[in-house]
């Protein structure tokens, strides 16, 4: 299997590409956010090309070590009919950045583009909210060898998104996803909009064609519709070249030169690009690559590790933050800047931890609490009776009233069902109202019982 991506994003800019109209196209009526400009209206001109939006291209690119193509920059025309682009041609620049590379995949090319209108067939309206926002495009090489690694790029391009700043997400994202196998003609899937529809418009492409290939076909060279309901493609046309677009410069669009204090400038203000950063924790605090990733999957929690590493034993901090707070945000719904949860916050109940001021298993009760908890750790700690541990006669006592209170979960574990011993844990923590060390208990446990 051979894939290759065009994914668009749009920018975050408050403008549109080419006129002063808001960007807010999913709050406003329909068909409010608009002006001759981006209807193309008969004598109207499109206004320099947003600042803001090529800047912000110029960052995704970088972020994603792409060379900056620093030649003369220009909108080409690309000509197609649909009803959701009123000129009848979509304003798509020249590559801006190219030779980039992220997971192993290269990055062909980085365009901006305007985004067309939202045609609905099965209710046959156009809303021109959306016509004109800028995008960018990102154009990978046919790199990709399984939709698995399809659908880990695409999370991993996301992710070094958010962390820019400088578009909007998955939300927005629409990839147009090529395939072939065995060196056979390409099909191309138009406008899924989300990874997972990504992930299985592949599967379902890949069985597709092998089952052609079984039955000595030959197959097409077509653009097919993904069917999201069923998670299937069916055929929408021919596939186009490069040539059926009549690409020409747009004549109402001066060239521009991205100048090199432009580069500097975005570079300056650039945030770390997540792929780097896990490199960084690996080396910086000696955590493992897995444990980099969970804690660079946003950027809010990123910043926050850095502030507690400074002040907790960096490793320890990392288990328990990929672990425990990664399980409540989880349960919870949230990300780590929509939790409450400050790093101070962190701080205090992990140092509660490692002084024994509390055990492992009533931390995991008090980081249950702290999410939008406008209490401390310690106060928590405090209402639920949680602070102190108990001292070893005390578990050892206790352990002993667990044994001898239980016997069947004792003959359970000696006969070699070794998940009795959780129950006899469990026990444990109920007498000592979890101040017991877990490790510990089950250490006293097995020689109390063996």
């Amino acid at each position: 299997m051979m894939c290759g991506l065009e994914i668009h994003v749009q920018l975050e800019t408050d403008s549109k590409l080419f006129c002063d109209c808001p960007t807010n196209y999913q709050d406003a009526p329909a068909n409010t956010n608009i002006c001759p400009v981006c209807l193309n209206q008969p004598g109207a001109k499109p206004h320099p090309t947003n600042e803001q939006a090529l800047e912000n291209a110029i960052m995704i690119a970088l972020m994603l070590n792409c060379e900056i193509d620093q030649n003369v920059t220009y909108f080409m025309r690309k000509h197609y009919d649909y009803p959701d682009l009123p000129s009848g041609y979509q304003r798509t620049s020249v590559p801006i950045g190219i030779k980039g590379e992220l997971n192993g995949i290269r990055i062909r090319e980085i365009h901006v583009e305007e985004d067309p209108g939202q045609y609905k067939p099965d209710l046959g309206t156009v809303n021109f909210n959306r016509s004109g926002i800028p995008l960018v495009e990102i154009v990978t090489e046919p790199d990709i060898k399984s939709p698995t690694e399809a659908r880990r790029f695409l999370n991993e391009l996301i992710r070094v998104l958010q962390y820019s700043g400088a578009a909007r997400g998955e939300g927005t994202m629409r990839a147009d996803v090529n395939i072939s196998i065995n060196g056979g003609n390409r099909v191309e899937m138009k406008n899924i909009n989300s990874i997972k529809g990504a992930y299985k418009a592949l599967n379902y492409e890949l069985i597709r064609q092998k089952n052609v290939v079984k039955r000595n076909g030959v197959v097409k060279q077509e653009t097919r519709a993904f069917i999201e309901n069923t998670g299937s493609t069916k055929p929408m046309r021919l596939k186009e070249d490069a040539d059926d677009y009549r690409f020409i410069t747009d004549p109402d669009l001066p060239p521009m030169k991205i100048a090199d204090e432009t580069i500097d400038k975005v570079a300056e203000i650039m945030p770390e690009a997540p792929h780097n950063k896990v490199k960084r924790f690996v080396s910086e605090y000696k955590v493992d690559e897995e444990t980099a990733k969970v804690l660079t999957s946003e950027i809010d929690l990123s910043i926050a590790y850095e502030e507690v590493a400074k002040e907790v034993d960096p490793v320890f901090a990392g288990k328990w933050m990929r672990d425990e707070l990664k399980r409540v945000l989880s349960y919870n719904k949230l990300d780590y800047a929509e939790s409450g949860i400050s790093a101070q916050d962190l701080i205090e109940l992990f140092n509660m931890i490692q002084n024994k001021e509390i055990t492992t298993k009533a931390g995991q009760r008090i980081i249950e609490q702290m999410p939008n908890n406008e209490k401390s750790p310690k106060a928590i700690a405090e209402e639920l009776g949680l602070l102190g541990v108990v001292k070893d006669d005390e578990v050892l006592a206790a352990v002993k009233q667990a044994i001898d209170e239980n016997p069947k979960a004792v003959d359970d574990y000696l006969g070699g069902q070794k998940a009795s011993l959780n129950f006899l844990v469990g026990q444990v923590m109920r007498i000592t109202r979890g101040k017991a060390d877990p490790g510990e208990t089950v250490k006293l446990l097995k020689e109390n019982i063996e």
